[in-house]
């Protein structure tokens, strides 16, 4: 999936809850020469912004369900090529990598196995490799944290090749990008627990996780 016809950036709107990782992964969109925005405001997405414009949408797993649900409904009915993605974690820049998916030429062929605890790339010719990785330090709403590594940088011949994961990454809320020339992919190295997503509140009138600080990025310029 690309920009929209004659713009030169894809047009992306992040929406989610945490204030710190909503700012976070626009700073890292844009930094990645993407036009993005973010906000927290459910019930106004689209007063502060032109859902005609949005590229991708990408909604944090901590969105109300039915705020999900209408969201992705109006919006593809004013753009039906709008790409829907759920975030896997509350961390900007594996939202940051899976933006980068959805709007890649192609996929790159890439597999995780667990036992052996490696990524798998497959390359039909040479060329340059990246592999990210990152996780979950603290799942505590509304401010999570999280770290990363920088797992492999280098050029690698055509072939199948297996990247050891280091025993800094967790088997539980996890995740690598690998990125292979201008392609992104993502694969899920250990999923969010349960005891997380089950906070996930299915209204906006739920209240059972607390208040945030409210974000909407760039509101008004659309």
């Amino acid at each position: 999936m690309t920009a929209t016809p004659g713009k030169e950036r894809p047009r992306v709107i992040v929406v989610g809850r945490s204030p710190s990782v909503l700012e976070a992964a626009v700073d890292d969109l844009r930094a990645q020469g993407y036009d993005a925005d973010a906000t927290n405001q459910f019930a106004s997405v689209l007063d502060d912004y032109d859902g005609r414009s949005v590229d991708v949408l990408v909604f944090g797993g901590m969105v109300p369900a039915d705020a999900k649900e209408r969201l992705r409904r109006d919006v593809s009915a004013l753009n039906p090529q709008v790409t829907v993605v759920q975030g896997l974690a509350g961390i900007a820049g594996l939202i940051a990598a899976q933006v980068r998916a959805a709007t890649s030429p192609g996929a790159p062929a890439v597999a995780y196995d667990p036992d052996a605890r490696t990524v798998s790339v497959t390359l039909e010719a040479a060329a340059d490799v990246v592999v990210d990785a990152w996780w979950a330090v603290s799942m505590t709403p509304p401010e999570p944290t999280s770290a990363s590594l920088r797992v492999l940088d280098a050029r690698l011949e055509a072939g199948t090749h297996a990247v050891a994961l280091p025993d800094d990454v967790p088997s539980v809320a996890s995740f690598v990008a690998v990125t292979v020339g201008p392609s992104t992919g993502v694969v899920v190295v250990g999923p969010m627990p349960r005891a997380v997503t089950q906070l996930a509140p299915r209204t906006g009138t739920d209240g059972q996780l607390p208040p945030v600080r409210a974000v909407s990025t760039g509101a008004g310029t659309d």
